[in-house]
């Protein structure tokens, strides 16, 4: 299996290939970039304006691995490689590379307006992300590291898709010797929950939300240790706040740390998660996040 990299032609932020040695050093696999550059039209009556457009292309593609390549001189002992294809679309070419090479997930970074640090994704990232069969990892902008992956921190929301997801970080942290982290993040809803004037109802459903996310995490933890982990290799908590960016920030983050997000958006607790909880975490986010496709197949 391979860590496939989008790694896009002129591209000044090399911290998707970063985020991709993480997880090769974590689980030995190789790194390979791929850059999808514009392919031609292909008809007889573009003629030569074609062959000079892809003469053009084929230039930004030999450019781009050669970039490639001298990223991957940051990370020595690790196999990588470097290539091109043209496409009509990056998403679905990146896709269509990942598959071919028996990729383990699809590496890439954040949007160049994205603050330094931060998970932002593009207008092609956000289409990989919702049509990848594959887990997408998203670096934030500007990444670096030497860590492997150390804890994997698991947005848990006691529905199928979270148990689903549960057991698959779980035997990707168990070969990358990582630690595990559950958190369920509980934020206080823009609306209130009830409608009632009933004096402190809304703190009562609050309160009846913590205790059963906290019973359902101790179901979890109970789960993994039958899997293997020990109490050491396992955290579980819940981040209440009254806003998305309090909450993700308030769990403390170090080095190694990976966030991941399952992409199914029902659950039990859909009042606790308004929205797309997913997209809520990746955007207040300040180390990479893995998002799982599928988690509740």
């Amino acid at each position: 299996m391979t860590y496939l990299v989008g790694y896009g032609p002129r591209n000044d932020d090399r911290s998707a290939i970063e985020l991709a040695f993480q997880f090769a050093r974590s689980h030995p696999e190789p790194v390979v970039a791929v850059s999808v550059v514009p392919q031609g039209w292909g008809t007889p009556l573009a003629g030569g304006v074609d062959r000079e457009y892809e003469e053009w292309a084929a230039g930004e593609g030999r450019l781009s691995a050669e970039l490639a390549l001298a990223d991957f001189a940051h990370h020595p002992g690790i196999p990588a490689e470097a290539v091109w294809v043209a496409g009509r679309s990056a998403p679905a070419t990146l896709i269509e590379q990942a598959m071919a090479r028996d990729a383990r997930m699809i590496v890439v970074g954040s949007a160049e307006e994205a603050e330094p640090g931060r998970v932002r994704l593009t207008s092609k990232t956000d289409r990989l992300v919702h049509s990848s069969p594959l887990p997408v990892a998203i670096a934030p902008r500007g990444y670096r590291t030497s860590s492997a992956v150390t804890r994997v921190t698991v947005g848990f929301r006691d529905d199928d898709a979270s148990w689903s997801l549960l057991n698959r970080v779980a035997e990707f942290s168990r070969i990358a010797s990582a630690r595990m982290r559950l958190v369920t993040f509980l934020v206080n809803p823009s609306r209130r929950p009830v409608t009632t004037d009933i004096s402190h109802a809304q703190t009562q459903v609050i309160e009846l939300w913590t205790v059963q996310a906290a019973a359902a995490l101790r179901e979890a933890t109970t789960h993994l240790t039958a899997l293997g982990f020990s109490d050491d290799e396992l955290e579980y908590g819940i981040a209440a706040a009254g806003d998305w960016g309090t909450a993700v920030s308030s769990v403390g983050w170090t080095e190694g740390d990976v966030m991941v997000v399952g992409s199914s958006s029902t659950h039990r607790l859909a009042q606790v998660f308004l929205g797309s909880s997913a997209s809520k975490i990746l955007r207040h986010a300040s180390v990479p996040v893995v998002v799982v496709p599928g988690a509740g197949a």
